[in-house]
């Protein structure tokens, strides 16, 4: 029997997320196969993680139109346009409905160990183009697979790595030796294990964006039923105009009114904001933790901390694959100058697509989150329009792969960052950081725009 062509194998997609799922999507409705790899039990097992956590984004802004295409023949129907999302509900009703549609083309608990060229290392040049991916995988159940495909779409994101609590990008003094005292995720203070844990005591949070904000807006609303509940905000910066975002003149009401709840917590007394303050070193205090920052200001003990501060994309399995990156970024070099938080606010980000997110290994790409790299301006429907991209130029349709098909309307306000955010990573002047929910923006499918929005 003849061995397939490379056109013929399916093009393997890394992540059964919100960009992955899209990506499936649009590759079938091209007519070519996709195989989604999720490491988790479930379709967005990342969104899950975060399932407690309101979107600002409505139903109408987070369902990519191909995925609702394929959809629309099993009765599913979009819930309420108008409606906020939880990332469960999204998890739910739409992410899991997509993947159950894909069937056996998503396959769970694989987690993907390597991507290479067959037969070629990453020095290797001969005929390294005329060869197909090899895909090394892990099972849930430790066994070892190797699969082939005709191109690789890496939407595994960037949740799996969050950003440590030091200042100079690296883990403090005594971060690791934290233990469980030390948390990367917005709690979710309606699990009983987890209000126990916050309740009545001291917390330190550090991070300026919405994951911030909404970490501060929960423990200040258990600062008013348990007494003793008090909340150490750590900013690497001052507090500015823009610190609390845009409040009432944003075009994203529900973004505007989480900053304006961690505001009205600091005034009410239920957060105290530490300025200035870059972490050294996390040091033991009997039972409590007590934060060192560089200039030697040694914070009161707190018994938990809370570290918000952004993620980070995991390029290990990539490692045989030729990756051409920005060395401050680690998003695609042509992309990385569009996306600069020293440069650029989400208004000014530019919709792209597969010019900037190729290679110098043709046929692969990072979408979604991970394509940032850890710029903090990612927005979801630029991940569909990335994929929508990519997936067109994969089918040969170049023209469809280079025009722009996605409208970003102007919030009017860029200023505080995204759940998967730290604007204070960004040295720019004017605070940084940009418009992402937990995973999207209000934002629309419309005529070709040459002006950015958010």
């Amino acid at each position: 029997m003849n061995a397939p062509t490379t056109d013929q194998l399916p093009v393997v997609v890394i992540g059964a997320g919100p960009i992955g799922l899209a990506a499936a999507a649009h590759l079938v409705e091209r007519g070519i196969e996709p195989l989604v790899l999720e490491a988790g039990p479930a379709a967005g097992s990342a969104v899950r993680d975060w399932s407690h956590v309101r979107l600002f984004s409505t139903w109408g802004e987070v369902v990519d139109p191909a995925a609702e295409k394929i959809l629309a023949p099993t009765g599913w129907v979009r819930p309420d346009a108008s409606a906020y999302p939880t990332g469960g509900d999204w998890a739910e009703q739409y992410l899991q409905p997509l993947a159950d549609v894909l069937g056996d083309r998503v396959r769970y608990g694989n987690t993907v160990t390597g991507v290479a060229r067959a037969g070629r290392d990453r020095i290797v040049d001969a005929d390294r183009d005329e060869q197909p991916f090899t895909v090394h995988i892990q099972t849930a159940d430790g066994r070892e697979e190797r699969l082939t495909a005709r191109a690789v779409i890496d939407a595994s994101g960037t949740w799996a790595i969050p950003s440590p609590m030091g200042a100079d990008g690296l883990a403090a003094l005594g971060e690791k030796r934290g233990g469980g005292q030390i948390s990367y995720r917005v709690p979710d203070l309606k699990d009983p294990a987890v209000h126990a844990r916050y309740a009545g005591r001291r917390t330190a949070v550090i991070g300026s964006g919405a994951s911030a904000f909404t970490a501060l807006a929960y423990l200040a609303d258990l600062a008013e039923d348990e007494p003793g509940t008090h909340t150490a905000w750590v900013l690497r910066r001052g507090i500015s105009a823009s610190t609390y975002g845009g409040g009432e003149a944003d075009q994203l009401p529900a973004r505007g009114a989480l900053g304006l709840r961690a505001k009205a917590a600091v005034e009410a007394g239920h957060v105290s904001a530490v300025t200035g303050f870059r972490t050294q070193a996390v040091e033991r205090d009997g039972d409590r933790l007590a934060l060192v920052a560089e200039d030697g200001r040694r914070l009161d003990p707190v018994d938990e901390i809370i570290v918000l501060t952004g993620f980070r994309p995991d390029l290990s399995f990539l490692s045989e694959v030729r990756l051409g990156l920005d060395e401050r970024l680690q998003a695609p070099t042509a992309l990385a100058p569009l996306i600069d938080p020293n440069v650029h606010s989400c208004g000014t980000v530019y919709p792209h697509g597969v010019n900037e997110l190729s290679h110098p290994e043709q046929g692969v790409y990072l979408v979604g989150m991970k394509s940032y790299g850890r710029a903090p301006t990612f927005l979801a429907m630029t991940g569909y329009e990335q994929v929508r991209s990519i997936t067109a130029a994969i089918a040969g349709d170049r023209e469809a792969a280079e025009r722009v098909e996605l409208t970003l309307p102007e919030t009017g306000v860029c200023g505080g960052a995204g759940l998967y955010d730290d604007p204070d990573a960004a040295q720019s002047t004017d605070g940084g950081g940009c418009c992402a929910a937990p995973a999207t923006l209000q934002i629309g499918i419309g005529a070709p725009t040459t002006s950015g929005g958010c």
